[in-house]
C-alpha cells in the first residue's frame, strides 16, 4: 500500500491527494504538522520536503514526481497524455505552473506584505493570460481531465485564501475552476482545513 505524508493545507500535498483519489486504489494518508515534523518522517526525506510518498523501499518527494509515478504505476484513468508530443507539452505547462504560480506560495504564506502583494499581482496576471484557453475547451488540454487540471486546482481553490483577485478577463478560468471543484473525487481529496479555505 502507498503511504502519503501530507499536510492539511499544503497545495502540493493537495495535488497528490487528488491523484490518489482519482486512481481509486488503496492508499494511506498520514497528516503531518509542517511546524513539528516527527523525526521518523524527517528521516525518510533528507530534504524534509512534504508531501512524501512511500511504497515499500521507494521514497519520493516533489508533488509532480510523485504524481507521475502514481500515474505510471496505476495507469487507469491515465492523467498524463499518452502521445509523446502532447505529454511533452503537458510537462512544459507543469513547469510553467511551478515557475509562474507555485513558486510564490511561500511568499504568500510567510513573506512580507510588500512581497506578498507583488506575488498576488504576478499570479493574477499570469492566470488571466491562460484564461482564454478555457474559453473554448473544458479542461487545460481539451476535453480530457489531465495532470494539468490536477496541478492547478489546489491553487484555484485557494485564490480567496491567498487574497488573489482576478480581472474580469479571467472569467473563463473561474468557470473552469467550478468544473474542477464539482468533481466528486476533488471533493473527497479535500481535508477539513481545506474546506474552510473557500466560502
Amino acid at each position: 500500500m502507498m503511504t502519503l505524508y501530507s499536510t492539511a493545507t499544503c497545495p502540493f500535498s493537495h495535488r497528490c491527494r487528488i491523484v490518489l483519489h482519482e486512481k481509486d486504489m488503496d492508499f494511506q494518508v498520514i497528516d503531518v504538522d509542517p511546524n513539528n515534523v516527527p523525526e521518523d518522517v524527517a528521516a525518510i526525506s533528507s530534504h524534509g520536503n512534504i508531501p512524501i510518498l512511500v511504497e515499500r523501499d521507494l521514497i519520493l518527494y516533489e508533488a509532480n514526481i510523485i504524481n507521475e509515478y502514481i500515474d505510471d504505476r496505476f495507469p487507469h484513468p491515465q492523467l498524463m497524455p499518452a502521445e509523446p508530443v502532447t505529454r511533452a507539452r503537458a510537462r512544459l505547462f507543469l513547469h510553467r505552473f511551478e515557475k509562474e504560480f507555485f513558486r510564490h506560495i511561500e511568499t504568500l504564506e510567510q513573506g512580507s506584505q510588500k512581497a506578498a502583494d507583488k506575488a498576488r499581482t504576478e499570479m493574477a496576471n499570469g492566470l488571466a493570460m491562460i484564461a482564454p484557453i478555457l474559453d473554448k475547451q473544458k479542461y487545460m488540454l481539451g476535453d480530457d481531465y489531465t495532470m494539468l487540471d490536477v496541478a492547478i486546482a489546489p491553487l484555484l481553490w485557494r485564490l480567496d485564501h491567498y487574497g488573489i483577485k482576478l480581472p474580469k478577463q479571467a472569467a473563463p478560468l473561474l468557470k473552469y475552476a467550478e468544473r474542477l471543484f464539482s468533481r466528486p473525487l476533488f471533493i473527497e481529496a479535500l481535508t477539513p482545513a481545506e474546506k474552510l479555505m473557500r466560502k
